[in-house]
């Protein structure tokens, strides 16, 4: 049971495999044999040749120094170096031991964190539905109507309800110049969230098709292009609503907003605290016009969009649509322009 939740060290590589170092190494050997050969010149020197009479074992204290000096200096000099080239080796060999388990804690965080992600879906969805449930019991009170529309479990409810046109109306009564998207149905609830998250990747097919089925929709293709702008511009300075863990606000204050309170009862949606994104978004916000104009005109379509959208969602959904890309660029350029103050 434990390998399947906490790798052991040897799995992760962290610790690199033990190697046997030999007690005496190439080096050393190389070492030893330089020491022989310069011993053995030394002693043919002294002993096996003319020049040993000539030079003299005898002399003052001096000459002497300066003979054992001569003798064992090269010797001293072989042997540092291979000191040297010892310890070159086990540095190098610590520093990839060190790199390996640098590699081996990073790829283990990321998995971690993947693993994390993917356990804390299951608890949002099961949290999204508890609230859906809580709802269902207001709809079978006989003494209770409500203003808005019950929790449904049909996903094709419209995420933004057209102006219906009269059943009997003549086709004639239809402008000329109608676009052919007007005549579609308007874009669900459900493809309205997933399209305010953009696609996952590019193979997130089932993304892309919701995405190209909002930009068909013209109640949210405004708020998608302004979206998109925002978030291209805000990569460009490293910043990415994936890597936002923002204060999650409940929904009845999102419909706050929309209903269009401002101020205090609004401020808990500016619940992004990551200091960086602010500073960097708020710096090109006084510095980049062009920026600055994509930001307003964000802000202006998504507050549109959601006083909309309220109207037709049921907490769940709104809570689902918080946890958008979009959502979060919203809840960042929000603080930062005091849209919520």
């Amino acid at each position: 049971m434990a390998d399947d939740k906490h790798p052991t060290s040897l799995e992760l590589g962290i610790y690199s495999q033990e190697r046997v170092t030999p007690r005496i190494t190439t080096v050393e050997v190389i070492a030893i044999l330089l020491s022989v050969l310069w011993l053995a010149g030394v002693l043919w020197f002294f002993f096996g040749t003319d020049l040993s009479s000539a030079a003299g074992l005898g002399g003052s204290p001096l000459e002497i120094t300066m003979l054992m000096l001569a003798i064992f200096m090269p010797i001293a000099l072989i042997w540092v170096a291979a000191s040297a080239a010892k310890t070159a080796r086990i540095m190098r060999e610590e520093s990839a031991r060190l790199q390996s388990a640098i590699d081996a804690m990073r790829a283990a965080y990321i998995a971690q964190q993947q693993r994390h992600a993917v356990e804390m879906k299951p608890a949002v969805i099961a949290k999204l539905t508890e609230l859906a449930e809580a709802q269902r019991p207001a709809e079978t009170t006989p003494t209770f109507t409500s203003l808005r529309r019950p929790a449904e479990a049909d996903e094709d409810r419209a995420a933004i309800v057209h102006p219906q046109q009269e059943a009997d109306a003549p086709q004639a009564s239809l402008g000329l110049g109608t676009p052919a998207e007007a005549l579609d149905d308007p874009i669900s609830i459900s493809d309205f969230i997933k399209a305010l998250n953009f696609p996952e990747n590019e193979h997130d097919k089932e993304g892309f098709r919701t995405l190209r089925r909002a930009l068909k929709d013209p109640s949210t293709k405004k708020l998608i292009r302004a979206s998109q702008d925002v978030l291209t511009l805000l990569s460009q300075d490293g910043i990415y609503m994936d890597d936002l863990r923002p204060d999650r606000a409940r929904p009845e204050i999102w419909r706050k907003f929309a209903q269009g309170d401002r101020g205090k009862a609004v401020a808990a949606l500016g619940g992004i605290r990551d200091r960086s994104s602010l500073a960097l978004s708020s710096g090109r916000m006084k510095q980049d016009p062009v920026f600055r104009d994509a930001v307003h005109h964000f802000l202006r379509q998504f507050d549109r969009t959601l006083e909309e959208f309220e109207q037709n969602a049921t907490d769940a959904e709104i809570a689902m649509m918080s946890e958008t890309r979009t959502a979060r660029a919203f809840m960042l350029l929000g603080r930062v322009t005091g849209t919520f103050d």
